[in-house]
Formats: structure tokens, sequence, C-alpha cells
């Protein structure tokens, strides 16, 4: 007999509520292949062109808020900003990894 009354893991909701939406991922994953884990603005324009610029910020200001990334802004002509991956945002980086191993395991099959 089924268990009528079936939950899902709130870890897992929290997860895909980050990751389930379009260019987080991948941002997130950018971030973590940069060196000491920071780019600028104008590198990831740059290096993930299939994202118009308005989503880039957008999506920028949602990790935030998820407290994944950070904005650094230094002081100076010009102003310098950068993005950096927070220790949560590293931590799910590495999570990624496996999933990553998976993917080019299976992607064709």
């Amino acid at each position: 007999m089924v268990n009528p009354i079936i939950q899902t893991c709130p870890f897992l909701e929290y997860s895909f509520e980050i990751l389930g939406k379009k260019w987080n991922g991948l941002i997130l994953h950018y971030l973590s292949l940069c060196q000491q884990h920071t780019a600028h603005f104008s590198d990831m324009k740059r290096d993930l062109p299939e994202i118009t610029p308005r989503a880039l910020s957008l999506k920028l200001v949602e990790l935030q808020e998820h407290g994944l990334i950070e904005k650094n802004v230094t002081a100076g002509t010009p102003v310098n900003i950068s993005y950096v991956l927070t220790g949560k945002g590293r931590a799910l980086t590495e999570a990624l990894k496996p999933i990553q191993q998976w993917a080019q395991q299976y992607k064709d099959q």
C-alpha cells in the first residue's frame, strides 16, 4: 500500500528554488572557476554571452539575496565592482560537482 501522505524534503525544495531558476547554476559555476571566485560584471557579460545584461543583473541581485555571492565595491576612478562567491556559494558549487559528474556520464544516454 502506498503512503497517502508523502512530503517532499524542504531542503531539496530550497536548493531547487535557487538552482531551478534559469542562469543561477551557470553563474555560480562560472564564479567557481574564476580566480579567487571573483569576477566583474563585464567579464561575465563577455564570457556568458547567452545571458542578456539585464537578466545577468537581475540574477546577480537574486544570488546576493540568497547569500551565495557578495557585491564588492571599491572606490576609485572608475569605481571597481566585482562579485565573489560567499562561503555558502562555494559550498553549493562543491555540492554540484557530483551532479556534474553524473551529467557527464549519462547526458548522451
